[in-house]
């Protein structure tokens, strides 16, 4: 009787062990098939709609990124952002970074995408998945008005010290002009350093120079002289991410469709646009 006993409750424990492994591995096969339908973890787009958010990495630089009156983040690469934000359903959100940190700040998963008339240089093409690209711009010298004429030429320029933002493609042009460069955070920060006659001059986007300095802007004692470089303006996603491509399929519709000009126009950066 006792033996008949035991023999039952051996099979009560086997059965129920047996019910409760199938009952474990059925939710973890339900959890695994419902991974695998919701989210796609290769594709940056894709986990962009889960979280419902764009994040867009920017530095204060009108008139592609800046703040108007209200705080809002405005500019002709801040409401082209919004628009790609809104072809993708969710939210978009500006980061201010730190320029020098860009590509860390793609890599860490801080930012999804760079954007802040960023310039395709070998460095940039080499560490990040870049969009074609969608401007034209060059790095220009911004010195005081009233001694620009002394220095229209690349050889005039020797001896003196600019101010540049660090980490930018115009630190890169004064390193290989062989000029004199003080680094600092921002292209805004680098005006303010010829304003304030700390240093000589600065080397800063065509873009922006157009937009900051000159008649009728807060910097009508400063002009700008010669054109260093000439370069293109690209959007920047981690190395080997789906959202640069479709960037580029969404630039190409808001050009076809004339938004973009729209938006250029309204900035004045409309001669600038790259056909896309």
């Amino acid at each position: 009787m006792k033996k008949r006993v035991i023999s039952i409750v051996l099979a009560m424990l086997t059965t129920t062990m047996l019910a409760a492994c199938g009952s474990a591995q059925g939710t973890a096969d339900t959890a695994s098939t419902g991974t695998a339908e919701t989210t796609d973890a290769s594709s940056d787009v894709e986990a962009i709609k889960a979280k419902g958010k764009l994040l867009v990495g920017i530095t204060d630089f009108a008139p592609m990124d800046y703040k108007d009156d209200n705080g809002e983040w405005i500019g002709f690469d801040a409401d082209m952002a919004k628009e790609i934000a809104k072809s993708l359903g969710v939210d978009v959100e500006f980061v201010e970074i730190d320029w020098d940190n860009k590509i860390l700040e793609l890599d860490n998963g801080s930012i999804d995408v760079v954007w802040n008339g960023m310039t395709l240089t070998p460095e940039v093409t080499q560490s990040m998945e870049c969009t074609k690209a969608y401007c034209n711009n060059a790095q220009v010298v911004v010195v005081k008005s009233d001694v620009a004429d002394q220095y229209s030429t690349k050889d005039s320029l020797s001896g003196l010290t600019f101010a540049v933002e660090s980490g930018s493609a115009g630190e890169a042009a004064a390193t290989d002009n062989g000029l004199e460069c003080l680094a600092v955070k921002s292209q805004a920060d680098a005006v303010m350093e010829v304003e304030a006659g700390t240093s000589d001059g600065c080397i800063i986007d065509l873009l922006m120079a157009g937009a900051m300095i000159g008649e009728g802007t807060g910097y009508e004692d400063l002009a700008h002289t010669v054109e260093l470089t000439t370069e293109e303006y690209g959007i920047g996603c981690r190395k080997g991410s789906d959202l640069a491509a479709y960037i580029n399929d969404q630039m190409k519709t808001l050009y076809d469709n004339k938004t973009m000009i729209e938006i250029a126009t309204k900035y004045g950066v409309q001669e600038a646009v790259v056909a896309q």
